[in-house]
Order: structure tokens, then sequence, then C-alpha cells
């Protein structure tokens, strides 16, 4: 049959990875496209495509009617099981819905699905309970063969991690299980706004003030308490009224403003200071038909300003946006990049879309996903070959003027290594960067954990070392801040010099073998974080390198009759106590 749309090349090739893959495999797969990169079209060809029944389901009913109108636009029917939509009909082979409307009606689903298409798929977890969990329990009891494919354009979340474990392009995203086993095909937002697929974001930096939000504390989703938020936005009303104004002049040529706010004392304060006919404000208490009323006198132009809190960063669109003002602080590069997707549609006459961050997020729009926590500001991704397999990992980090990496926040390698037998299944580099020496069999772990992976045994917590070495009167702690080397005959001695001037040290003789071999298992190993790891044969090599050799956290000594004894040296310390020079 004569189809209404020619897929674009990315979209036909995410459509070829999903039948390879499910062609050789059952196992839980992901498609990563960014906002804007058409995944109803997608979702169409693959239903198009099917010969048994399937199953598509999203989480909002704008979503369902979208993905079911693309799949109706080539001549096909198809049901509709939403009750936000007021329909509740299965019969039909393809059959969109929204997950909640389906979780409660389990039993109206008790036939055999080949496929399932879960479209902003980030949103399902591995708790077995979750409504996600249960559908897809139940499908597989109808079919223990059946697919399971997933569409998101943020496969990252804070404090969730990555929904998948291995990346088609030969690297590991997690050592637990995830929702979904394989991402299978991925395109980057660069490449659709280079490609002319996307508006060109124009990152205006001409704000006339930013919020500081560097001295909240957030929890591990990367969020800030609202009560603390609104408490520090209370001291900068005269700065969002600069902000609103520079908003509204800048935007006086312009289509549509999507504005992003904190909070929602915070969007209301932002709405005061808008022109109110053309104004809509939508957070997650507004009705239901009431947003539906605002989002359409949105889409029609009857309104230029749309005030949200955290409601329209999916399952939103609306292609004349040409201004993104970005109220709110975020750590998520993936969340930053869906705000900012909003206004990257394709429309006629739309040239650019002005992004205008008032929040000091300081992320790079075309910086790739790191997939950890942002540790510090001043950090960007940086990519790290592995000494171990070549593997170009990509992690938080600094690199001096010249570009080259100076520090890196990577543990482990995240390079997929081939098997040597057919049937075998890949596994993960074991090259660890960061770790944490077992001291019954010498086997490198994560610095987190508990019991080595190797020989099984309990690993001392670091917290529990600090901890019993301060008790003692004959013990000594230092915060290691940095270390000074010195030579004489074949011995080396490292003095550890503490926050506050205190000094310990130790010496290495290395015309034994025995005592060079732990002073390479101690500092050779993690030269330069692990990067370049090197095997000392003379104390010329040392120096010639002593820029790069890492300082401990912490070390442990002991009392003697005359001296003090080094017992511990602590590496890439986590955990309670605070490390040298931190505030």
């Amino acid at each position: 049959m004569t189809t209404p749309f020619t897929l674009r090349p990315y979209q036909q090739e995410a459509v070829d990875a999903t039948i390879k893959h499910f062609r050789k495999s059952n196992t839980a797969a992901v498609i990563v496209l960014p906002t804007g990169a058409g995944k109803s079209l997608v979702i169409a060809e693959l239903a198009r495509l099917a010969r048994r029944k399937i199953l598509v389901l999203t989480h909002v009913k704008e979503l369902v009617e979208q993905n079911h109108a693309k799949y109706q636009s080539y001549g096909l029917t198809g049901s509709i099981f939403s009750a936000g939509l007021k329909r509740k009909d299965n019969q039909h082979q393809v059959t969109f819905a929204s997950v909640q409307s389906v979780a409660a009606n389990l039993e109206q689903f008790n036939q055999e699905y080949s496929l399932l298409i879960i479209d902003e798929c980030h949103r399902v977890s591995g708790d077995d309970s979750s409504q996600y969990q249960r559908i897809i329990e139940l499908l597989r009891q109808q079919n223990p063969a059946l697919k399971v494919l997933g569409l998101t354009a943020t496969p990252y979340r804070l404090g969730m991690g990555w929904i998948y474990r291995y990346h088609y392009r030969g690297f590991v995203r997690s050592e637990e299980d995830k929702p979904f086993q394989h991402c299978i095909y991925e395109l980057p937002l660069s490449y659709m706004i280079h490609r002319g697929y996307l508006t060109k974001p124009v990152l205006v930096d001409a704000a006339v003030a930013q919020y500081d939000f560097s001295s909240l504390s957030q929890n591990r989703f990367g969020e800030y308490a609202e009560k603390e938020v609104n408490q520090l936005l209370g001291k900068y009303q005269r700065v969002t009224r600069a902000i609103i104004e520079q908003v509204v002049e800048l935007a006086m040529q312009r289509k549509a403003v999507m504005i992003f706010a904190a909070t929602v004392e915070h969007a209301k304060e932002i709405t005061g200071y808008l022109p109110e006919p053309q104004t809509a404000l939508i957070t997650g208490a507004t009705d239901l038909k009431e947003r539906d009323r605002l989002i359409q006198s949105f889409k029609q132009r009857q309104l230029k300003y749309l005030v949200n809190v955290s409601v329209l960063t999916t399952g939103f669109d609306a292609p004349h946006v040409d201004v993104i003002a970005i109220l709110r602080p975020t750590q998520s590069v993936s969340l930053y990049q869906q705000i900012v997707g909003r206004g990257l549609r394709l429309d006629e006459g739309k040239t650019d879309c002005l992004v205008m961050d008032y929040a000091g997020n300081n992320v790079n729009l075309h910086h790739p996903e790191v997939g950890e926590k942002k540790p510090n500001p001043d950090s960007q991704p940086v990519q790290v070959f592995c000494p171990g397999c070549g593997f170009a990992n990509i992690f938080w980090g600094k690199t001096d003027s010249a570009g080259h990496v100076i520090e890196h926040y990577g543990r482990r390698c995240q390079g997929l290594l081939e098997p040597v037998e057919e049937n075998e299944r890949p596994e993960q580099c074991d090259y660890r960067f960061r770790f944490k020496a077992c001291p019954h069999c010498g086997a490198e772990n994560d610095i987190a954990a508990r019991n080595c992976h190797q020989c099984k045994k309990a690993i001392i917590d670091p917290d529990d070392q600090l901890k019993d070495a301060l008790k003692l009167k004959d013990a000594m702690v230092i915060r290691c801040a940095g270390i000074s080397l010195n030579t004489s005959e074949s011995k080396l001695k490292i003095t550890y010099q503490g926050e506050d001037g205190e000094e310990l040290s130790e010496s290495f003789d290395f015309s034994k073998p025995a005592q060079r071999h732990v002073f390479n298992t101690l500092f050779g190993r993690r030269l330069a974080n692990g990067q370049t790891p090197l095997t000392f044969k003379t104390l010329e090599e040392v120096l010639q390198l002593q820029s790069l050799l890492p300082a401990p956290d912490f070390v442990i000594a002991r009392k003697q009759k005359h001296y003090w004894q080094v017992q511990e040296r602590i590496f890439d310390y986590q955990g309670n106590y605070r490390k040298a020079n931190e505030i």
C-alpha cells in the first residue's frame, strides 16, 4: 500500500534496527530519539508492518491521540483505550492506550499480543508492582515471547539512572538489571539540528540577571525542596520582574513563548508580570479541562505566553514556539534538552528559537548525557580512553587550557567486550579507574563495594576505619591535601600533607621488589586517575611523573616509640567525613 509519509532516513534506520533486533532476540529494547524526531511515525510504521496484535502505551492522552492519528493516516484503523479520551476499545489489531486505563482494566487485555510499544518509556521503573510492570507481566503470561520496545528522548534520569544496560555501539550503561536490556538505536540532538530536521537554537547570553541556586541542597534526584526554592526566590522579586521584562522585549517580534518556572508560587509571580490577555499558567493542579482549553488557545495562537511548572516537558507539541525561557534549575542534561526541544520543531517561517537560561544551569545543549550527577559546576563531559580495552568513555571531568584531561570522576570502563564464543553473552570491561582493593585477595572492587566481587569476603567500610582510628589515643588521622617526594639513594620518601599543616611520611625502598610492588599497587596503578597506569622500575621514572601521582583522601597512622607508622591510605573516599579543603 502507498503510505502518506516518507520516513526520514534515521526513522527508517530505527524501524530496521527494531526488526533486526527482535528477529534474533526477545529481550526488551529501547530507541532513543530527541524531542521533535517524530517517534510517532516510527511507531506507526512498526504497527503497519505488524501481522499480529500490538499494544502501544503512553502516559498522557495527548500522546495516545497523536500516535493513533499517525497510524490512522495510513488508512488503517486502530483502537483507542483511554479514559481521558472517553474511549475504551481494544478490538482492532493495534490498540493505542494510556497506561493508567490499561492498568485499571487488566482483565480486558487477557489476550495474546506480539509486541508492546511504550512511548516516553523512561517512566518505566523496575518495580514489579508498577503499572507498566503489571501490564508487561500480564502480556507475558499470554505470550512468553512478547517483544517490548520503548521510545524516549531521555534514557537517563537523575536518581533513577539509565533505563537500559547495553548500547549497540559497544558500551555498558549499567552493571545492574534495568527495565530494558538493549539500546538498539540512538540519535543525538545535534544531528537533528545540523541536518535541518530541527530548528536552530540561538542561546541568548544577554541575561539582565540570573538566579543563584548554588546554595541550595539537592536530593538524589537532583531536585530542590520547594520551600527552600520559594524562600530563595522571595529575595529575587526585582530580579524576576527584570527577567520577564527582558523576555517580553526579546520576544516582541516572536510568535510564542514558553516559560519554565521553578515552583508554583514562582510561576504565579511570573504570570503577574506578563500581559494578562496573552498569558496562560499551567501547573500540576490545573483542572484537566481547563488545561486542554489553555493549550488549544496557545496552539491556535490566541495566547503568546505559556508559563508552566514541570508539566509540559513531554507530550506537548506546538511547533510555532520560538522562545524558551528557563527560570528553573536542573542538573539533568536530558531534562534540559527536553525543555529546549519544546521550541525546536520546524514551522513555516520559523528560522530559529531563542533560548534564555536565567537559572545558571551551565548545561551544554550538545553535550552527551554522562549518566552521573554533575559533581561540581566546573565539570564538563570528557573523553577518557580505557588502558585495558581502548574504549573511549565519557565521564564528568576537567581539562586544562589545551583541552587535556587533568581530572575525571569515572569509576569503571563502560566498554563492552565481544564474546569469545558465539553463544556467550558480551561482558563489560573489568578495568576500574577508581577502585577499592580487597584486603583479602587484592581484587579491585568498586569504591562503594561492601563485599569483594571475587572472594566475596567483606571489605572494611572506610567510615568504620576512620571512626575506629579516631577513637584510639595512639592513632593519627589526617585529611590529605597533597603529597611531596624526596629521594635518598634507593629510597623514595612520600610526605602526606594535611590541610592544617600536619605531616605523615613513609618510605619505599626501590631496591627491594616487594616494596616497589606495594608502591606500584598504591600509586602506579592510580596514575593520572587510572588513565595511564604504570609499573615504575626506577626512582627517576617516579620523579618525572610525580605531578600525576594521586594523593589519598585520608591517611591513618599509629604511634610507634619514636615515629608515626602509616597504616592505611584511603583513596577515592566516599562517605560521611569531610575531605580536605571541602567546605
